[in-house]
């Protein structure tokens, strides 16, 4: 692989911005000082801010690739791939497809999900960013244990996380708009997601005792597991005990205080920050952060997220870069268990951007390396193979 080097930015190195070059060889961090780059590929980083890639252990904007419209299909290859340019022309450069395996027909039904892990595993030589697989499983669909433990088994699956939306999904029978958006996802008519609900709701009793087969396999597979709008402290005690160790978008502040009493990461939507707060109602991920009650977070369901929440937040005040960025870097990056990446140092792999943040809360990608390559280039003319390339004018 072509040696890279990365000179004249203002790098994150440990806590704080500092002036030097990067030397990218075989993929990895090589080397970092605050010489000129040698011969070889060079990418001039003049007034701009290097930083580490993002890592995005939540995200699921790829299903708008998938169904734009309800009951509009695409194919999943082609959403795939239109998704990975969304992911990386906003930095992100490591991705976990959070895909939802559930009782349901339609976008988020068992075959859809197969579908979606057997094309991710296919594609993957073609994809920019490091794409991985985030399954989503809805804790009622106890007919697809067996095949799901399976795939744990086999390693097959990045991250495991246990989804309960029963109760909402009751609760939203009697709110027209809420239902008919649920009922067009599936393609069933009223009447039969009706009988549906109701067939699937009648499992409670049996579903704990899945969960902890489902868990008991992903433990033994060295699977990392997260629980999602954990509502009590009970709940995530509950989930610790049996392997869970990430906490994904606790719904109260009670709660994520109990996940950072045991040592659990706390995952909230970048989204919430960018938007002040949540679509839901529920909590207001800044506020966590600034109670040191939040310690990643993640894209959920738009892409641009992560980059725009780390500016927000330091633009409020409430974090420096360097502790907003590892947010979205360091701090995902070791709760997915990937030591590699998530911080510029010798050694890291050399997923990196070079971000233009002059104009405050409205950070813009110039450039992405992944995994050592140039993915992603918005200025060419900062691209040279001259031993020491002409600075790029400020604009």
């Amino acid at each position: 692989m072509t040696d890279l080097s990365i000179f004249r930015g203002r790098c994150l190195i440990g806590s704080g911005l500092a002036d030097a070059s990067l030397i990218v060889s075989d993929g990895k961090i090589a080397a970092i000082d605050a010489g000129r780059p040698e011969a070889g590929l060079a990418l001039d980083a003049s007034g701009l801010t290097v930083l580490p890639g993002i890592v995005d252990i939540h995200g699921d904007a790829f299903e708008r690739q998938m169904m734009p419209r309800a009951g509009v299909d695409f194919p999943i290859d082609v959403a795939l791939l239109d998704s990975d340019r969304q992911a990386i022309s906003n930095g992100i450069t490591t991705v976990f497809h959070a895909t939802t395996w559930s009782w349901e027909p339609g976008l988020r039904s068992a075959g859809n999900a197969r579908r979606l892990l057997e094309q991710i595993e296919a594609l993957r030589p073609r994809l920019a960013a490091d794409t991985r697989f985030h399954l989503r499983h809805e804790t009622y669909n106890l007919d697809d244990e067996d095949e799901i433990r399976g795939l744990l088994a086999a390693r097959r699956i990045d991250l495991f996380a246990f989804n309960d939306h029963m109760d909402s999904t009751v609760a939203s029978l009697d709110k027209p708009h809420k239902r008919q958006r649920m009922v067009d996802r599936t393609g069933l008519s009223g009447d039969e997601f009706d009988i549906l609900v109701a067939r699937i709701a009648s499992r409670a009793d049996a579903v704990p005792a899945s969960i902890a087969r489902l868990a008991e396999t992903a433990r033994a597979a060295g699977v990392r597991m997260l629980s999602h709008d954990d509502d009590s402290p009970e709940m995530r005690k509950a989930f610790r005990s049996q392997g869970v160790t990430i906490a994904e978008f606790p719904v109260n502040e009670i709660t994520a205080r109990e996940a950072a009493h045991g040592g659990d990461a706390i995952v909230f939507g970048a989204p919430n920050v960018v938007r002040g707060g949540s679509h839901t109602g529920w909590t207001k991920a800044s506020d966590m952060i600034a109670k040191g009650l939040c310690s990643v977070l993640a894209s959920d369901y738009y892409y641009p997220a992560p980059l725009l929440a780390a500016y927000r937040l330091v633009a409020d005040g409430i974090l420096p870069l360097a502790q907003a960025w590892s947010l979205i870097s360091a701090a995902p990056a070791r709760a997915a268990g990937l030591p590699d990446r998530g911080s510029l140092a010798s050694g890291q792999r050399a997923d990196i951007l070079l971000v233009d943040d002059r104009e405050p809360m409205r950070p813009r990608v110039v450039a992405v390396v992944a995994a050592g390559s140039v993915v992603h280039l918005t200025e060419a003319e900062r691209l040279s193979t001259a031993a020491t390339p002409r600075a790029v004018a400020a604009e």
